[in-house]
């Protein structure tokens, strides 16, 4: 397969970044920190202007939280579609936050279903979303496992400042200094919409488990009629070792950043006894009590 035109932007905006002191990569947007060349204080303020149709999908999610996984197990339900086109995942998905407003002429014209993904909070993500009742995947990861991925990614995307440690990451993680803002926030805002019928919450940690039931489940919301043999296939094309074998082919210069490990539990790693407590008493403070706790189950993945 060609390699996709995101591909090639990726690999055009890490040669643009090249040589650029760390303050020079991020810019602020209402107190939030995105990286400079993807995201555009021009670009949010466009978003606005994007038609949404009720077929749409939106895949939502705060960063390295499972949403390319995600990505590429939609991207299979609509090949899977009779008389469709195969495309690559990072050709299909138009990430609302990357879209320059010139190319917003190029969504409207897309062929249905559209694929939207997001790492944006619920309430900067355009009203028109919600009022079309277009369909919205929610994945959610533990808080501990979401900071350690994020860590690595740092470190290893240069279009992100480098951080000297883990320490050092740890702190900017809990105070929301990194890109996309604060994990908690990002968690709370969904809270209160949890119980929408036009949105879907699934975990990283529930896909871990039982890949093909979390596949199944999200093809029955988003209205996909798909086989058990097919629901098995796109899962089997799914597993860490699938996705990673092909990701050089599939993101290019991107793989390295995107494909670690894909385990649950790699906090205890990284994470001393204090930080643990620190996010223990974070969590207790904003989520404690919210469905989003129980859906989380804190307690069976961030206790030692």
């Amino acid at each position: 397969m060609a390699q996709s035109s995101f591909v090639k932007e990726i690999e055009k905006y890490f040669d643009d970044v090249k040589g650029k002191k760390s303050e020079e990569l991020l810019f602020s947007y209402k107190g939030v920190l995105y990286p400079v060349g993807l995201c555009s204080a021009e670009t949010f303020q466009a978003l606005d202007i994007i038609e949404f149709r009720q077929d749409d999908v939106l895949l939502a999610s705060y960063p390295k939280c499972g949403s390319n996984w995600t990505q590429h197990i939609l991207n299979d339900f609509i090949n899977a579609l009779p008389n469709n086109k195969e495309v690559s995942q990072l050709e299909r998905f138009h990430v609302l936050e990357f879209e320059m407003s010139e190319k917003f002429q190029k969504i409207k014209n897309a062929p249905s279903p559209r694929m939207f993904c997001t790492h944006l909070h619920y309430d900067d993500i355009p009203k028109a979303v919600f009022e079309n009742k277009v369909k919205v995947l929610l994945v959610l990861r533990n808080p501990k496992d979401a900071a350690v991925s994020y860590y690595h990614f740092y470190n290893k995307n240069p279009g992100l400042p480098n951080v000297s440690s883990w320490d050092e990451f740890f702190q900017k993680f809990m105070s929301g200094e990194v890109t996309w803002g604060s994990y908690f926030d990002h968690a709370l805002s969904w809270n209160k919409h949890m119980a929408e019928e036009n949105i879907m919450i699934i975990t990283y940690e529930e896909m871990k488990e039982n890949l093909p039931r979390g596949v199944k489940q999200i093809a029955e919301f988003l209205g996909f009629s798909l086989p058990e043999e097919k629901i098995r296939s796109i899962a089997e094309n799914a597993t860490f070792q699938s996705m990673s074998n092909k990701s050089q082919e599939t993101h290019g210069r991107f793989a390295p950043m995107l494909f670690r490990k894909g385990d649950v539990g790699d906090w205890k790693n990284l994470f001393t006894e204090t930080q643990s407590q620190e996010m223990d008493a974070k969590f207790e403070e904003c989520l404690a009590g919210t469905k989003l706790e129980a859906k989380l189950k804190y307690d069976k993945y961030c206790k030692y």
